[in-house]
Order: structure tokens, then sequence, then C-alpha cells
């Protein structure tokens, strides 16, 4: 059985249906968008393209009598720095999460793969101590002939019995 729509709406234990249309964005595809435009942003081909820019918004402001869409305090030159610079530094700090983001996953990685070599170390450490523990015990070629030596020297002569 279903509850009416008036008690629905009334209900505080649920969320609420959004009512107005909400696009939704792929966060993911968003992210690497923000990152593509954030290395571009960081690189000299910018920094030419834009200062190639300003060059020309002034020089044509201030020689072309008929082309002055921005006369001197070149007003909406700073809108338009202001607009990007509204832009790019969110843009630039959500690529900085996403590098922090992939930073950590790295650094955790590592500590576990070393965290995995010391193990593996500590094992062949004991490995190889009972090894040589186990070789302390064995009778080598050296101590065999100092032995026959000794059981030869210390025995009768046969020969003359």
């Amino acid at each position: 059985m279903t509850e009416p729509r008036a008690a629905r709406a009334v209900r505080l234990d649920q969320p609420r249906e959004p009512r107005r249309f909400v696009p939704r964005l792929n966060s993911d595809a968003f992210g690497r968008f923000s990152e593509r435009i954030a290395r571009f942003l960081g690189t000299g081909r910018f920094l030419a393209y834009q200062t190639g820019l300003v060059a020309i918004w002034i020089i044509l402001n201030l020689t072309a009598l008929r082309l002055q869409w921005d006369p001197y305090p070149f007003i909406l030159l700073n809108l338009v720095f202001s607009t990007q610079a509204a832009y790019a530094a969110p843009l630039i700090l959500l690529a900085q999460n996403r590098q922090a983001d992939r930073d950590r996953v790295t650094i955790e990685e590592d500590r576990q793969r070393a965290l995995a070599a010391k193990a593996d170390t500590e094992y062949l450490a004991r490995e190889l101590a009972a090894v040589r523990i186990a070789i302390g015990d064995l009778a080598t070629r050296d101590y065999i002939r100092s032995e026959l030596a000794r059981l030869v020297d210390d025995a009768p002569d046969r020969r003359g019995q």
C-alpha cells in the first residue's frame, strides 16, 4: 500500500526529490578537462599568446581611430583578466586536488610495497641465519682432513707390530 502524496511530502527521514532541472556532470571528465586547462595555463605558450593578445589590444585601442572599443584606462581588458582569473583559479585548484588524490594513492601503494619488501627481507635474513646455524653443525672438508690427520698421527704404527 502506498502512502498518499501529502504524507510523502512531510516525511523527514527521506530526501526530497529535486523539483528543478539540475544538469548532471561527469566529474571525472570535468576533472580531466580542468587538468588540461591548468596544464596549458602554466606553459610559456599561454603566456606568449596572452602577451600578444594584450599587445594587440592596447595597440589597436591606442592607435586605431574607428576600432577603439576600450579607451585608455582599458577597463574592458581588466574585466577580461578578472574573468579569466575567476575561472582559472578554481580550475587550477581542482586539478591540484585531483593530483593530490593520485599522489595519495601512489604513496599508499609505495608504502604497501615497502612493507612487503621489508617483510621479505626479514624472512630472508631469518632463513640465512638458520642456514648459517645449520652449516655450523656440519663437518667441513677442512675439519674432516684435520680429524683424519689427527687420527693418523695418534694411531700406533701397525707395521711395526
